[in-house]
């Protein structure tokens, strides 16, 4: 019980003290160096004396310490080494030989020319060769203690392109990081016999193969080295998970990870948002997050899906002041401690108001003097509206209205509005009254650019429909329904609609704040339509249950 607990405290600690590796590697080194005198002592029937003995030991002692100074051996996290590494055992080993040979020639006249060359040969190759045994001894040896403690964790295998798989080999990363044990690569195709660093390869084609494999490991989960690769295979691997009850887990972006969102050992499972049907858009965020440095920003609806993704992503550009601005107490206390949290360094205000309200809306904008206003706050749940028109429009048409008039009244320089494709030929009250909102907007901003009226705002409107995961949407609705076992309700079973996630939309509402010159209405391509009854099957599925 003692021994297990010492291997476990060992397995937990970062790393040996440096000091330690310095003084091992010194004592190798130069026991190198002793062992080559020995050698050519026997080689060329030699004889040296105590004193020239203790000569090659205090100069081997003096060159080792100012070569492993230089190359900085001793400071690599050994259980990280990588074959770079050896690279800079073999420059130290070369630095320290070609020191000794013009000291020695200098300090002693005990050495022939044949001894100096076989001697430095000697020397480099043990010195070499018994630094580098040593650090895979100790991987070895780690490995094993790491691998008989976590021997009970749930086997789990990777999947992703040969180009992403690599990050992941190093053997430590995922098995200190992670609550899952790797047991090796899935690829597709012809079975091939093969290994990636440290795990096995395994190739499969189809169901019965993926099945073969998983049970024969006892493999409990897979995991896709990023969303690409989950969008890729959601017709195949994805099918293959669903109908053996594997957990799909992704790992999480480098962003994500510096953001503070995510801890490996939590690994994120698939969600159906990743399997949207096609590829998310991708935008040039330099040239943004340049238009933005430096500017004050005010997100009217903060705390609500749109405006907080919005001001996650805000938050990396180094803006001069960001501005919550919604009338939800809570869901704006939780934005504010995940700001917090995330981005200690970035200066943001929460302010709690509501649009409709003139003088409260006008006191932000003469209190802070925002120069772009992103206008997210709405009432936008059709059935509500349908019962509660005077809502709508005193929310919708009013409250933007306020926001408007005010943005142009403190010389805000871009006023970007986010509206719905509801506001399409409208056929409900909140599809109406965002038009209305659309109208006064685009209006203000015509009247402003023929010198009707007089300001600077540059007005910019975008459009764009469902949004995947956002308050009110289906998802979350069919997410609270399997939670209770059931059923999925769906309107009609041939109703389709365009989808994108939160993210990818604020994304183009950046792009599209960036782009607008004014008076602008920007409608973003949805992709290609999705049957809400098929996204009902996904996420069935998704959950490990049996639809129907």
């Amino acid at each position: 019980m003692k021994i297990k607990f010492l291997i476990l405290k060992l397995t937990r600690e970062k790393y040996i003290n440096r000091w330690i590796i310095f003084f091992i590697d010194l004592f190798f080194s130069v026991s190198s160096t002793i062992t080559s005198l020995a050698l050519i002592s026997y080689i060329l029937d030699r004889d040296y004396s105590n004193h020239t003995i203790f000569k090659v030991f205090l100069i081997s002692s003096i060159c080792s310490i100012v070569c492993f100074f230089i190359c900085k051996t001793y400071k690599g996290v050994i259980r990280h080494s990588a074959f770079t590494e050896t690279g800079r055992i073999a420059m130290a080993s070369s630095l320290k030989v070609a020191i000794i040979l013009p000291i020695f020639s200098l300090m002693t006249e005990a050495f022939s020319f044949r001894c100096f060359l076989l001697g430095s040969v000697i020397d480099f190759f043990l010195t070499f060769f018994i630094l580098t045994i040593f650090r895979a001894f100790l991987i070895t040896v780690y490995t094993f203690m790491v691998s008989s403690i976590t021997s009970r964790k749930d086997k789990l295998l990777i999947f992703g392109h040969e180009k992403s798989s690599p990050a992941l080999l190093n053997d430590s990363f995922l098995r200190e990081n992670s609550a899952y044990q790797v047991e090796g690569i899935l690829r597709f195709g012809p079975r091939v016999s093969m290994r990636m660093a440290a795990y096995n390869v395994f190739f499969v084609s189809n169901q019965a193969e993926f099945n073969r494999l998983v049970n024969h490991y006892n493999v409990k989960a897979i995991l896709f080295t990023d969303y690409k690769v989950v969008k890729e295979e959601s017709e195949r691997l994805v099918r293959f998970c669903e109908k053996k009850k594997i957990r799909m887990l992704i790992l999480p972006s480098i962003d994500e990870l510096q953001g503070g969102k995510m801890q490996l050992r939590t690994l994120p499972e698939v969600r159906i948002e990743d399997l949207l049907g096609r590829d998310e858009i991708c935008i040039n965020m330099t040239e943004i997050a340049n238009s933005l440095k430096g500017k004050v920003v005010l997100v009217t609806g903060a705390a609500g899906s749109i405006g907080s993704e919005l001001c996650r992503q805000l938050c990396h550009f180094s803006l001069k002041q960001l501005v919550l601005f919604d009338s939800a107490e809570t869901p704006m206390h939780n934005i504010r401690l995940e700001l917090e949290e995330k981005f200690p360094d970035v200066e943001f205000t929460p302010v709690m108001g509501d649009i409709r309200m003139i003088h409260r809306v006008e006191s932000i904008y003469q209190r802070f003097r925002p120069q772009i206003v992103f206008h997210a706050a709405a009432y936008k749940h059709v059935p509500l509206m349908e019962e509660n028109p005077c809502e709508a429009v005193h929310t919708n048409v009013y409250g933007t209205r306020n926001v408007a008039d005010m943005a142009v009244k403190y010389a805000v320089d871009k006023f970007i509005m986010i509206s719905t494709d509801k506001a399409v030929n409208p056929t409900n009250v909140m599809g109406a009254s965002k038009r209305l909102a659309e109208m006064y907007v685009q209006s203000l901003s015509i009247a402003i650019s023929k010198g009707k009226h007089s300001g600077k705002t540059r007005f910019i409107t975008t459009r764009f429909g469902n949004v995947l995961g956002s308050n009110g949407s289906v998802i979350p609705r069919f997410r609270e329904q399997l939670a209770k076992g059931g059923p999925l309700t769906v309107t009609h079973p041939e109703i389709i609609r365009y989808f994108m996630t939160i993210p990818e939309a604020c994304r183009l509402v950046l792009e599209a704040a960036f782009m607008g010159k004014g008076n602008e209405i920007f409608v973003f391509d949805m992709g290609t339509p999705v049957k809400i009854a098929d996204l009902a099957y996904r996420m069935i599925e998704l959950a490990g249950l049996v639809p129907g």
